[in-house]
This record gives C-alpha cells, sequence and structure tokens, in this order.
C-alpha cells in the first residue's frame, strides 16, 4: 500500500476506534432510551435496594464470625473450641457460651460500645446463637434484635440447618433503609448454592430470595438472583435484582465485575434499552 494511501487508512481506522468507543460509552441514546426522569427514579431504587441488601450481607457476616458445626463432633466441644477461635480472631469482640437445656446451647457475642469493625462492617450490640441438636442434625438459629450493622439495628431471623440431607442457610432481615428516610425494607433470602464456595466464611458469599422495599409512593416486589459479595465491599460484584415497582414498572439491575470496579450497575427500564448510573452510599 502506498504511504499516501496507508495514512488515509490510519486516519480512517483512528476516527472509526474512536467513533465505536464514543458509542459503547454512550448508552440508551435512541428512541428506545429511558427519560431522564426514569433514569433518576431507577437510580434512587437501586440505591436503596443496595443499602437494603448491605444489611442483609451483614447479617450473613455475622453468622461468619462461627464457623460452621463439624459434623460427629460433640456440641459443646465444638462450641468451646470454636468461641476461642473468634475472640482470637476478633479481639473487639467477646464471646461466650451458655448451656440451656441437654439438647440446646447458645453462643452470646457481643461488640463494644463504640463498634467493631469486621469485614468491612461496623458491629455493635451483642448477638445471640443457639445451637440445638449435633453430631447427626445441627440447627442453629441467631437472634440479632440486638445487634446494630453500621448503625443500623436488625430485626433479622437468620440461621442455617447442616448433617442432615441438604444443608441451608436463611435470613429474614427488615428495617429502615439505611440514609433513607421514610424507606422500609424486608427481604428474605436463603444463600445460593455455588461449587468452591462455603455457605458462610469464606471471602464471598452468593444469596437469592424475594424481598419488599416500603416508602411513601407504596411497596415494591424485589426478587434477588445470585447477588454475590466480596468481603468488604458495599455493592454485589455480580448477579441481578428484579424490582417490580409499585406504580407497575420493571427494573431489572444488573451487577457485572467490570461495572463493579467502578462503582456502577446496568440498569433496563421495562423493555428500553439498558442504562448505566453510579451507585452512591
Amino acid at each position: 500500500m502506498a504511504r499516501g494511501n496507508r495514512t488515509v487508512w490510519e486516519t480512517f481506522m483512528r476516527r472509526f476506534a474512536l467513533a465505536a468507543l464514543a458509542a459503547l460509552a454512550t448508552t440508551a441514546c435512541g428512541d428506545n432510551a429511558p427519560t431522564q426522569e426514569e433514569i433518576d427514579d431507577a437510580k434512587a431504587r437501586v440505591e436503596r435496594l443496595a443499602a437494603s441488601t448491605h444489611q442483609v450481607r451483614g447479617a450473613f457476616e455475622m453468622l461468619g464470625l462461627m464457623p460452621v458445626y463439624t459434623c460427629g463432633e460433640p456440641r459443646r466441644s465444638f462450641l468451646s473450641h470454636a468461641v476461642e477461635g473468634l475472640s482470637a480472631s476478633v479481639t473487639c469482640a467477646t464471646a461466650r457460651v451458655q448451656a440451656v437445656d441437654d439438647f440446646t446451647d447458645s453462643v452470646v457475642v457481643s461488640f463494644p460500645a463504640g463498634g467493631c469493625d469486621v469485614h468491612g462492617l461496623r458491629f455493635t450490640g451483642r448477638a445471640v446463637l443457639e445451637y440445638r441438636g449435633g453430631e447427626d442434625l445441627m440447627e442453629m438459629k441467631a437472634d440479632l434484635r440486638e445487634l446494630a450493622v453500621d448503625g443500623q439495628t436488625l430485626q433479622a431471623k437468620v440461621g442455617y440447618g447442616t448433617c442432615s440431607d441438604e444443608a441451608r442457610l436463611f435470613a429474614e432481615v427488615e428495617g429502615q433503609v439505611p440514609g433513607r428516610a421514610g424507606h422500609s425494607f424486608h427481604i428474605n433470602s436463603t444463600v445460593g448454592k455455588r461449587d468452591g464456595l462455603p455457605i458462610i466464611g469464606g471471602t464471598s458469599l452468593v444469596f437469592d430470595g424475594p424481598g419488599e422495599l416500603t416508602g411513601p409512593n407504596g411497596t415494591d416486589r424485589v426478587t434477588l438472583t445470585s447477588l454475590e459479595y466480596e468481603v468488604g465491599n458495599y455493592l454485589p460484584k455480580q448477579g441481578t435484582a428484579l424490582v417490580e415497582t409499585a406504580d407497575g414498572h420493571r427494573l431489572n439491575f444488573a451487577f457485572q465485575p467490570v461495572l463493579w470496579r467502578v462503582g456502577k450497575v446496568e440498569v433496563t427500564v421495562d423493555d428500553k434499552d439498558p442504562v448505566t448510573v453510579p451507585v452512591v452510599r
């Protein structure tokens, strides 16, 4: 190719690359784009959702301070060693074992008035973890009503069952949406099954489940699917949340690793073109 033609070709390719980048950077600017009002509304809803699921993550992280029961080990022996390990790894917390009856023991975990930072969350108050059974079947239920996560008191039922045919982990959490006056949430979540990840106590946490977000304009229904959190992060790394709003719209929030790194989420309003929006804590 002659030099003059090569120069023209290189110029064309540079312009084409810049145009392609601009097209990728600009989302939903055609006839099917959501309005700015719809985008602003979706952004406000995803920020309320993120603040709520952050509280659910706090409930699961509370369970993660104690290891999952080791099947076949005497209950009280397991709890004694588990409490020693907790006190060594989280020095700002205190834990003690209390016998309830022949079949049940509880562990009381207390945090100082000034708070205790664990995995990017600040715990205050106390939690009571009740262990019933053992060796062949263990059920653990936690009372977190006296626990606060990042200053927000939890109304939570959290627990797991293990040593049977199917391990399960659940959390039913409700409360006020942090930083959003007049808004509350209720989320009933289970941990998603994923090979290679422990159900609690690992570096990643995956959960699914239905929920509700309630505010002055009514109640939105929420469906969480495979939301994966990395320890210490506010936003889920990946997964989806479908929000069916009180006024009849469907919002799909897609969390993706490439957007997670910059604090953004992809939002689809009804059947319109998707847009990316930043999520402010």
